[in-house]
């Protein structure tokens, strides 16, 4: 009899046998070996003694076949927390639903006390239960641990959907006639200097980076303004990086680099241009400045603009914030914006297992803010507005034709 070689045949078949079958299986061997048998098996797979012989009282047994299925005899095992203390779901419920948020009615709740805080609690109470199991009695009762989300966006319009929908039918007409579509806006100002970023990198075990306790501009230094420009067709990114205002001057005229670099040499025999953008800030649909950047870009090319905006409220179905911006913010994480140019160059190596590749730039320009439009100027500009929400949707044409 070689106790080895049953070790490890018990040892083999640790990972497959649940209680049951281990019981079975170490009967059936102690059958086999007869005499002494459940001594040795007992030494061989650690199965005790008491359990070996109730396992071949279950082979013996002459009544009804055992259900497979059944692991233990009915009422077996150990009683559930639950079952010991009936009373605990009722004390967890009463200290969770005064910290409990969102609709009551709905099957998903969720708590902010913490597990061992719930835990102290119920010690307190009479309870004794570890953490672990107060997380599983909430999962269990439909709670959850959860972020905040954002989703209250005010007053809804009422012509909201039919503007996505609209923005969605002039999109894909335009890519079908192989014209340009962009997405742009104005990503988050962002700091420069050693100031704390978002995120974490890796580094030497207790060597982190030394930042700023408070975020205080620098006044040598100032605010990085990435104005972002995202081609829906291609899946490429240019990004203006501005260090004066972020006014409608500035968000045109990155719109007009990211032509002159990259939009012009992919669409060489383009006949117009469609812009996606928000309702506010820089590129906002109310905004004058906006619009007469726009037209003298488009003398400038001889290109008609079109441009659909989305309604007031909804920024974050913008493409460009989380096609773009949020690979942009990936892929600085961690990282002190110490510089400009490493800003710049950290927005220039952003890239994607989808494709994504993302051109930056400095601007250096100043772009002076609270510029006014006349009338008289507004007056001159070649403006169609659409038949849907002309406030929202209109294409600027060129008043002369004259291409760069």
């Amino acid at each position: 009899m070689d106790l080895q070689a049953l070790k490890a045949k018990f040892s083999a078949l640790r990972g497959v046998l649940n209680e049951r079958s281990r019981r079975l299986v170490a009967a059936a061997e102690a059958q086999a070996l007869g005499h002494g048998g459940i001594a040795w098996v007992a030494k061989a797979s650690g199965v005790s003694r008491s359990t070996i012989s109730r396992g071949l009282k279950e082979l013996r047994s002459d009544g009804d076949p055992v259900d497979p299925s059944r692991i233990r005899r009915p009422g077996g095992g150990r009683k559930t927390v639950l079952e010991n203390t009936p009373r605990l779901m009722e004390d967890l419920e009463a200290l969770v639903e005064p910290a409990t948020r969102g609709d009551p009615d709905s099957p998903l709740r969720w708590t902010c006390k913490s597990l061992r805080t719930l835990a102290r609690q119920l010690h307190g109470m009479g309870h004794s239960v570890s953490y672990p199991v107060v997380g599983e009695l909430l999962r269990d009762a439909g709670y959850s641990l959860q972020a905040n989300q954002k989703t209250r966006e005010g007053t809804r319009h009422e012509d909201r959907n039919a503007q996505f929908e609209y923005i969605n039918r002039r999109v894909r007409q335009q890519q079908r006639a192989g014209q340009p579509v962009v997405s742009v806006d104005t990503k988050k100002k962002e700091l420069v200097g050693d100031f704390k970023n978002a995120g974490r990198e890796w580094r030497p075990q207790g060597r982190p980076r030394r930042v700023r306790v408070h975020d205080f501009m620098l006044p040598e230094k100032g605010k990085a303004i990435p104005y972002g420009v995202y081609d829906l067709t291609r899946n490429m990114g240019w990004v203006s990086v501005g260090i004066d205002h972020d006014t409608a001057a500035f968000a045109v005229n990155s719109i007009r680099r990211w032509w002159r670099t990259m939009g012009r040499p992919r669409y060489p025999r383009t006949k117009s241009l469609l812009i996606t953008a928000d309702a506010g800030g820089s590129n906002g649909s109310r905004s004058r400045l906006w619009k007469w950047e726009l037209q003298q870009m488009a003398d400038q090319t001889g290109r008609s603009i079109a441009v659909c905006h989305f309604p007031p409220g909804t920024s974050k179905w913008n493409k460009v914030e989380h096609r773009l911006f949020s690979f942009i913010s990936q892929n600085w994480r961690g990282q002190p914006l110490v510089s400009v140019a490493v800003i710049v160059s950290l927005i220039a190596a952003t890239r994607t297992s989808s494709g994504l590749n993302v051109r930056c730039e400095l601007d250096p320009g100043r772009y002076p803010a609270g510029q006014k439009i006349t009338d008289a100027q507004m007056a001159t500009l070649h403006i169609e507005p659409a038949k849907f929400h002309g406030d929202w949707n209109y294409t600027i044409h060129p008043r002369r034709h004259r291409r760069k």
